[in-house]
């Protein structure tokens, strides 16, 4: 690494940690003003809702790194060519490629740490997180648990399972019921295809019911409908869709080989599951995009307009892909079309400004 590389990649980096900082600190503070109204109704420890801001941390850093990683490339770039280094740097023979080449490395590297991060630290910590702001904040019953193949839930001498919760259309699939007696030993099973929620309590539908003798099923009958009164509300059943968004690539794979060999849609988790290896390629994209335009700018850039022109772009940017990406997620495009269409939009708006760029 020579003397260029060194200089322009701490002042990138210094810029960079800056600006991440900035984000996260800004994000903290609106999220803690938004939440902490509801939080103190619960008469909470502030020990468990510093706990929740704490693992809160990871998934802020994931949504806004992108960010950072633009408007540092702006800022830098800005920076260096109002000081005319970047003229002194041209006049010395050095391309604008090689001047470049440090940022494109850096943002390659953070966007593959990111993937990293939603793979290993994401999930675990969104499951704290939850558990702090649900059971220990909230008070609510720890006997709902979600996992990636499952949804358990105790309700006194009952205990459900369902392989699948949509939230599009409010239904459990795949639902199994337990009820024992007060030592619990098994006296009823019930099977149905899917549950639908009527405001009050759960509607089974196509169900089996078997009653269960000391040794056997003693009976067995069908029926259409049947309403089962549960402690499980729909709020509770969200996490499960919010839980998908912080699942791992490997996790939701997995997630969604099983449930299409229960039979079930999957192409909302599809589209998230390609999401997950695209979307932390944004911070490469934003710096891709950055370059040509802060050299575009060349010593007119300043603070305000590196500022003004990463929130544009970067909004621009995370709406876009927000509307593609539910495209695929209702099956409009193919989910890997919708997960890297916005990637491709924006890296070919890169381009054509490189292509352009006075040299």
């Amino acid at each position: 690494m020579n003397i260029l590389t060194r200089y322009i990649t701490a002042a990138y980096l210094k810029i960079f940690t800056l600006c991440l900082a900035s984000f996260v600190v800004i994000y903290l503070v609106i999220d803690f003003l938004e939440k902490i109204g509801r939080f103190l109704r619960y008469q909470p420890q502030w020990l468990h809702i510093v706990e929740f801001f704490l693992y809160k941390i990871p998934e802020i850093v994931t949504q806004v790194v992108p960010l950072a990683v633009l408007m540092a490339t702006l800022l830098t770039l800005g920076m260096l060519s109002r000081n005319s280094e970047i003229i002194a740097m041209r006049g010395c023979g050095i391309g604008l490629g090689r001047i470049s080449m440090p940022i494109i490395v850096i943002a390659c590297v953070i966007s593959l740490l990111t993937i990293v991060s939603n793979e290993l630290i994401l999930p675990e910590t969104y499951q704290q997180m939850r558990y702090i702001e649900e059971v220990l904040i909230r008070k609510k019953s720890a006997n709902t648990f979600f996992r990636q193949n499952n949804i358990w839930h105790r309700d006194n001498n009952v205990i459900l399972m369902a392989r699948a919760f949509d939230p599009t259309h409010q239904l459990l699939k795949g639902i199994t019921l337990w009820y024992f007696s007060s030592g619990m030993k098994p006296i009823e099973r019930i099977d149905s295809n899917q549950g639908d929620w009527d405001g009050k309590q759960w509607i089974l539908r196509n169900v089996t019911i078997r009653k269960l003798g000391p040794t056997a099923i003693a009976t067995a009958s069908k029926t259409s409908r049947m309403p089962v009164t549960l402690n499980l509300q729909l709020d509770d059943l969200k996490v499960v869709d919010k839980y998908a968004d912080n699942m791992g690539f490997f996790k939701l794979r997995d997630y969604i080989d099983k449930l299409r060999k229960g039979g079930y849609e999957t192409t909302r988790y599809e589209a998230q599951m390609h999401a997950k290896i695209s979307l932390p390629f944004a911070s490469l994209i934003m710096a891709f995009l950055g370059i040509p335009f802060a050299l575009r700018s060349g010593r007119s850039s300043g603070i305000a307009l590196g500022i003004g022109a990463s929130i544009g772009i970067g909004f621009a940017y995370f709406i876009t892909n927000s509307i593609i990406v539910s495209f695929g997620q209702t099956g409009v495009l193919p989910p890997v079309v919708s997960a890297w269409a916005a990637n491709l939009i924006f890296a070919l708006s890169g381009i054509w400004l490189a292509m352009t760029l006075d040299r």
